[in-house]
């Protein structure tokens, strides 16, 4: 069965930093573009980062712009989202995405969502 597992999540202060890791079960992931949603309490899902399946492009909402850094390794079959300057607006469930997401439609796979909360 297809997975994606995400960790990292957590409680961090206005500012900090945390890391989200999503490691995917299968290797043809690799094969895929990978990215990352948000849901916050009332609100919609809303797209954050992807990569490409090759790595080499990569793209942002505009609220995450130059705070947010997405990554991946092929050998660990792991994206990564770095998230610094962090702030409360950024409190959301983060969920792992994967297939052939783009910015406005998102792939087939999700994982099973990590809450982010900032406080002020």
């Amino acid at each position: 069965q297809v997975e994606l597992v995400e960790s990292g999540g957590g409680l961090v202060q206005t500012g900090g930093s945390l890391r989200l890791s999503c490691a995917a079960s299968e290797r043809t992931f690799n094969n895929y573009p990978m990215g990352w949603f948000r849901q916050a309490p009332g609100k919609e899902r809303e797209f954050v980062a992807l990569i490409s399946w090759t790595g080499g492009s990569t793209n942002y909402a505009d609220a995450v712009k130059g705070r947010f850094t997405i990554s991946r390794d092929y050998a660990k079959r792991t994206v990564y989202l770095q998230m610094n300057n962090l702030k409360p607006a950024d409190t959301a469930v983060y969920y792992c995405n994967a297939g052939w997401l783009t910015s406005t439609t998102p792939g087939d796979y999700w994982g099973q969502g990590t809450q982010v909360t900032v406080s002020t």
